[in-house]
């Protein structure tokens, strides 16, 4: 097999030497100590060419376009990378600092790590112009600001001086996607860049993207695991398996016949709705949350003399009612910045808020972020999985000490060998033992994948036995298989534990699968609500159908099935575009 991908390579690169080739690499291999992790890799990339490069995580995705920049650490690379004549894998430091950022820009795939939290993002973005096009300060903060704008940041004046965790997670990626085009780059490296932005403005962005490109002939590598992402922006594809490429082609021609086994394996990998349906539930048991006008607001300084004397207010979310049944899944759907995130904190108990919330038939003691007993107890019932595993897992602590953090709050009883015993259970009920994972309980999250660490995120919650899991984005930062096993796990401990759901996304095929209420929110506000089949089938709010449209468009193969669309409007599907 790999003769055969060394000579499809080989056949591929010789189709291509005709045209401009702007970066060229040959035989590409990556090793650490004695472990390739990236194999003889061989591809081309012509001037405003966009090229797709897919597989699941662990392929060799990310270390291949790392290493083109020599950012790949202490790795041994061979082989060859040349970019207008030079190989930029022997570069010495100063010329390939200048290649950096300039001619090269890299979108990080987690904003949240490679954003600086101690700078405002304009002032970050407002650098890059300043050292790479020799701007004034004044010059680089318009420009720094424009950027924000262009790239869809509401306010950009406000939020270039906001600091990275005063975003929202498809805001801070917008503003990482603006510090990499601030200097015009030839080539564009970028490393999931729509992972955490809604449906609605993952079209925008690629649009954008296209635009940027067609505007100034920049090329786009584009690394992701979303491959209805690439039918929609890639001229070329190139799949990525353990460190080797198994196959390349132009789009069409891939997705319409795939020749490799693990590429019609990639295809396959769709959300399925595997839950106990509503209709099977019991109807009349009480909800395990309740909410009645709830409503979450800021106070924010107002312009001028006034803000000496008084505060504005902003309203992050307004007159939520909605209820949570036992066993059931409640999906928050709607755009970055809508309110879904912060409707969660509060639910939570980590924002103060005003109006009526009951969490298993109790009610947090205001301030609900104030830690009494009370609250502690309460804090048992609802427990969260966060959008970014890799920010939310502490570093520091092992396994056994993150997923056994909880049992030392909430049974501060059990003996330290009780306490691993129940480490040990929760772990293997989310698919870690330590038949795969030698030495498991002392491994730090560094040790592990992406979709890993999510399954320990998702143990550290249910150690502590809640009624209710806040899946704030879960499966945003995953590539499609894993994705798939994360939520196949995810209903499945539902159907065996009777756990209820509040599952945050933007992504409509994860709430196809998983959701039996839905609310949209925009601007803090619930524009519609309702059961998933009459939200998704006949959407009444024309953002609504906008979202569904939207989600069509990106997500939709085009020899889709009768079961993979039966339930998406049927109004929508003749035209999704129009809706738009």
């Amino acid at each position: 097999m790999k003769e055969n991908n060394i000579q499809n390579q080989e056949k591929f690169h010789q189709k291509n030497e005709a045209s401009a080739v702007l970066l060229d690499v040959r035989d590409l291999s990556v090793r650490f100590d004695q472990k390739t992790v990236v194999d003889r890799v061989c591809f081309s990339i012509g001037a405003g060419e966009k090229l797709a490069l897919v597989g699941e995580s662990g392929s060799g995705k990310t270390i291949t376009a790392l290493s083109l920049l020599q950012l790949a650490g202490e790795a041994t690379m061979s082989g060859q990378a040349l970019f207008q004549g030079q190989n930029l894998l022997t570069l010495p430091a100063p010329a390939i600092r200048a290649v950096r950022g300039g001619q090269i820009a890299m979108v990080f795939q987690e904003p949240m790590t490679a954003l600086n939290p101690l700078i405002p993002i304009g002032q970050q973005v407002a650098e890059v112009l300043e050292l790479k096009q020799a701007l004034s300060r004044a010059q680089a903060w318009h420009a720094a600001v424009e950027m924000l704008a262009h790239t869809g940041i509401p306010e950009p004046d406000r939020r270039a001086n906001a600091f990275a965790h005063q975003l929202s997670g498809g805001q801070r990626q917008r503003a990482m996607i603006a510090m990499a085009l601030a200097s015009k780059p030839l080539l564009l490296l970028a490393d999931e860049p729509t992972t955490a932005l809604d449906v609605t403005l993952r079209g925008q962005m690629l649009d954008l993207l296209s635009d940027l490109q067609r505007q100034t002939g920049m090329a786009v590598l584009l690394i992701t695991h979303d491959l209805n992402l690439v039918r929609r922006f890639a001229d070329r594809v190139a799949v990525m398996e353990h460190g080797v490429l198994v196959e390349q082609g132009e789009v069409a021609s891939v997705f319409a016949a795939p020749e490799h086994s693990y590429t019609r394996r990639l295809m396959a990998s769709q959300p399925r709705r595997d839950v106990v349906e509503a209709h099977a539930t019991t109807t009349h048991t009480p909800p395990v949350l309740k909410t009645q006008n709830l409503r979450v607001a800021y106070s924010v300084p107002l312009p001028g003399l006034r803000g000496w004397f008084q505060s504005g207010e902003f309203i992050a979310v307004q007159s939520v009612t909605q209820q949570l049944l036992p066993g059931q899944t409640l999906g928050v759907v709607g755009e970055s910045g809508s309110g879904k995130s912060t409707l969660a904190q509060a639910i939570l108990g980590l924002l103060p808020y005003q109006g009526a919330l009951e969490l298993a038939g109790q009610t947090w003691q205001l301030p609900a972020n104030h830690n009494t007993p009370a609250n502690q107890r309460l804090r048992q019932q609802v427990q969260v999985v966060f959008q970014d595993p890799f920010s939310s897992l502490s570093p520091r602590l092992t396994v056994e000490e993150i997923v056994g953090e909880g049992l030392r709050v909430h049974a501060p009883t059990l003996t330290a060998a009780q306490r691993r015993a129940q480490v040990q259970q929760m772990l293997a009920e989310v698919g870690l033992d330590e038949y795969q994972f030698p030495g498991l309980l002392a491994r730090y999250p560094h040790e592990f994948s992406g979709g890993q660490r999510q399954r320990l995120a998702i143990a550290r919650a249910l150690i502590v036995q809640p009624r209710i899991l806040v899946l704030d984005e879960p499966t945003s930062a995953l590539d499609v298989t894993i994705q798939q096993q994360v939520l196949s796990l995810l209903q499945r401990l539902q159907r065996e534990k009777g756990l209820s759901y509040l599952l945050i996304t933007h992504d409509i095929a994860v709430i196809r699968a998983m959701a039996h209420q839905i609310i949209v929110m925009k601007d803090g506000a619930v524009l519609e609500s309702g059961p998933l089949e009459q939200v998704l089938n006949r959407p009444q709010h024309a953002y609504t159908q906008q979202l569904i449209a939207a989600a069509e468009v990106l997500e939709v193969p085009p020899t889709t099935s009768a079961t993979q669309t039966d339930l998406i409007s049927p109004h929508l599907k003749a035209s999704p575009h129009e809706a738009l």
